[in-house]
């Protein structure tokens, strides 16, 4: 008995021995693996694969292409993005006031500022961890409410972008010529872009539903949730976080003027957007009448930003120019280095403009980079922590 009873206490060691070095195994690569590092990994393999994928085109002849833009022309386009950052302050506003915190335009259009700059400039897109560290310490907006209000923010913003989409496909297709509908049933990078965007609108289209159903029916699910957790306090106080974000979100969908405002506000941003790309194509010298112009610049802009939502690199680099590019050569006679140069200057110029602001907004609000950066990071964890 007693030989039975060692080899069992044994077998019981080699099991622990065993689940911890599992643990330590999986330890070792989550250290390995960080958001930051795969983010740095994501941005050079996709500028490899856009490189990989252009080499047929003469990075000269893009370059001549981006010196011979009208500059007033492209002035002109900077001057169109830089106005739609105070929409996006007032939108932002619009979402804080519609949850019951102290919106405004100045303050939330800094945030804004402030979290598309970290989105560029610091790796795995701590910009929403940034925004709601400077909303909770200029607007005592609480963290959880802080990446709610966010999430409302994309939703509108993915919904805004699915349907010009949409209205640009259906201009394309009624006019004739090579339109959307040919380049889904032809292969090529145009054809996986618009698969994609249509993808991610579909799932955007899901969640607003479920969103707004869930938020005008009372059916008492967070409550049986609780109760199950009952006992359990991590469980409980991770369900408590996560019910504290969805009843954010749902206070928004409850509130009928709130959303045609947001929504408004959305139309206004990404409509302004899309008239930059299109001056952009307008300043290298398109070639193309208004109407085709106006559509397929807001084709190429939706489908762009769409791709950009996969977290594959640094600021969507590459894959805004690769979704942009292909979807002008699929649907115009423009040729391939003048649609990528209008690519690279568009979200050049764009980004440009966010670095700007984004450190106009640093100074006015008196933030120290670093500071920011690691309380932000902390906040993210101790939201990812309840959540988990």
């Amino acid at each position: 008995m007693n030989d039975g009873g060692e080899g069992s206490g044994a077998r019981d060691a080699d099991r622990e021995s065993g689940r911890e070095g599992e643990r330590s195994a999986r330890d070792r690569l989550a250290t390995a693996l960080t958001r930051r590092r795969l983010t740095i990994a994501g941005t050079i393999l996709v500028l490899v694969g856009l490189l990989v994928a252009l080499r047929g085109i003469d990075l000269r002849t893009v370059v001549a292409e981006i010196s011979s833009a009208d500059p007033f022309v492209i002035g002109a386009a900077v001057a169109v993005y830089a106005a739609s950052w105070p929409l996006r302050g007032r939108r932002y506003g619009d979402v804080l006031a519609a949850m019951g915190y102290r919106g405004g335009t100045v303050v939330p259009t800094l945030a804004v500022f402030v979290s598309q700059t970290a989105n560029l400039a610091i790796p795995a897109r701590a910009g929403d961890a940034v925004r709601a560290y400077v909303m909770r310490t200029h607007r005592d907006v609480p963290y959880a409410a802080g990446f709610a209000s966010l999430a409302v923010e994309r939703v509108f913003d993915l919904a805004t972008i699915a349907a010009l989409a949409g209205l640009a496909t259906g201009w394309l297709a009624l006019g004739g010529g090579t339109g959307p509908l040919e380049i889904v049933s032809a292969a090529g990078g145009a054809r996986t872009a618009l698969v994609a965007a249509a993808a991610v609108s579909t799932a955007t289209a899901g969640v607003g539903i479920v969103v707004v159903t869930s938020a005008r029916a009372d059916h008492g699910l967070g409550a049986w949730l609780l109760t199950r957790a009952d006992g359990r306090p991590r469980l409980a106080g991770a369900l408590e976080a996560g019910l504290r974000f969805v009843g954010d979100v749902q206070i928004v969908a409850r509130q009928p003027k709130a959303v045609a405002a947001i929504g408004v506000g959305s139309l206004l941003v990404w409509i302004l957007d899309v008239l930059t790309a299109v001056l952009v194509l307008a300043a290298l010298g398109s070639g193309l009448a208004i109407g085709p112009l106006l559509a397929v610049g807001t084709l190429a802009v939706s489908v762009g930003n769409l791709a950009k939502v996969l977290p594959l690199s640094q600021g969507g680099v590459g894959l805004y120019e690769a979704a942009f590019t292909a979807l002008v050569v699929g649907l115009t006679p423009i040729g391939a280095s003048t649609a990528l140069a209008a690519a690279i200057v568009d979200h050049a110029l764009k980004n440009g403009v966010t670095l700007v602001g984004g450190g106009g907004a640093v100074a006015s609000l008196g933030l120290s980079i670093s500071a920011v950066t690691a309380e932000s990071g902390d906040a993210e964890d101790r939201q990812a922590f309840r959540r988990a």
